[in-house]
């Protein structure tokens, strides 16, 4: 789908009263209705979803830009007002009635995606903002509806068709600051799991020493076998790590079952909108060892301890008759 866009000045108009109150810059972008079809907004507009430049003309606003400019989608005498620099004027203070284009539309709907896309966006049908932008026939780019894992593929045709004159992204390069958010949220969760796991493991350190202590008098007989300190610190280490092993491998097992239904069948929804319906997940075989290398890091740190203390047990646990 052809699209066109640059920022413009919306400002909300009376009818009845002619007067313009609220002002904001947005991005004005003019689209046909196929543009539905290559991208996931029409799942979030609230109203009508389509564009229309007949009479009258409508556009889909970003549901912050119409709290702000006041823009009631169900009052067939709302509108607001479209200002772009005419390109023709050179000195606009001499000619101020004809330095700006205008372009006066009616509210159909709203869309409600993102913070970040509903307080920047006003979807306009392309004929009218062509007009609008002196740029007749002309688009900004053209976006495309691909399967994801085509779309590297993709780029590298276009690339070696079109040549360095086309800028050519992905959904992840034109929304690197999303996606970079969603990297930071993961190693935030990663970290919060340590915090976790120290914090659970304290409960592991208390169990792990109270066996010491309960188990003096079987420590005293392994002495008395010829186990030395070394062998008997060993013999609780590996017990410590086989519970942290064993409560590790069902947490990884349980977390790529959810990670999997997630990804087959999205179960957590997003509000819907231009990047994805579903809550992004992905199963990297590389995050699956880091947590296993963390958990059995921990688990060495909540075994030495115990470990040490069951070495240095002596003798003196086992009582005479």
């Amino acid at each position: 789908c052809p699209v066109i866009e640059d920022n413009a000045l919306a400002g909300d108009q009376d009818a009845l009263a002619g007067s313009a109150n609220r002002q904001k810059v947005v991005v004005v972008k003019g689209i046909e209705n196929q543009y539905f079809k290559v991208n996931n907004v029409r799942d979030s507009i609230d109203g009508v979803d389509t564009i229309s430049d007949g009479n009258p003309y409508t556009a889909i606003l970003g549901l912050r830009i119409a709290h702000e400019l006041g823009a009631d989608r169900n009052n067939v005498f709302s509108y607001i007002l479209l200002y772009y620099p005419n390109p023709s004027v050179t000195n606009p203070e001499n000619d101020p009635l004809n330095a700006f284009e205008s372009l006066k539309l009616h509210p159909a709907g709203t869309f409600s995606v993102s913070d970040e896309f509903d307080d920047k966006y006003i979807l306009a049908p392309i004929s009218l903002v062509q007009k609008l932008f002196h740029a007749s026939g002309m688009y900004s780019s053209v976006e495309l509806n691909v399967q994801p894992e085509y779309a590297l593929k993709i780029k590298a045709i276009l690339k070696q068709m079109l040549g360095d004159k086309f800028k050519i992204e992905t959904q992840y390069e034109q929304n690197s600051t999303v996606y970079s958010m969603m990297t930071l949220e993961k190693w935030a969760m990663y970290v919060i799991l340590i915090f976790v796991m120290l914090i659970a493991s304290f409960n592991m350190i208390g169990t792990l020493t109270m066996l010491v202590v309960e188990k003096k008098k079987d420590i005293a007989i392994l002495r008395a076998m010829g186990m030395n300190q070394n062998e008997i610190g060993r013999l609780f280490m590996m017990e410590g790590m086989l519970w942290a092993c064993t409560g590790g491998i069902a947490g990884l097992v349980l977390g790529c079952i959810i990670c999997l239904v997630q990804q087959q069948f999205g179960i957590i929804k997003l509000s819907g909108g231009f990047l994805a319906e579903t809550y992004p997940v992905h199963l990297n075989v590389l995050d699956i060892l880091l947590v296993f290398v963390t958990i059995l890091g921990i688990g060495f740190i909540i075994s030495w301890f115990p470990s040490v203390k069951a070495a240095k047990t002596n003798e003196s646990g086992l009582k005479s008759t």
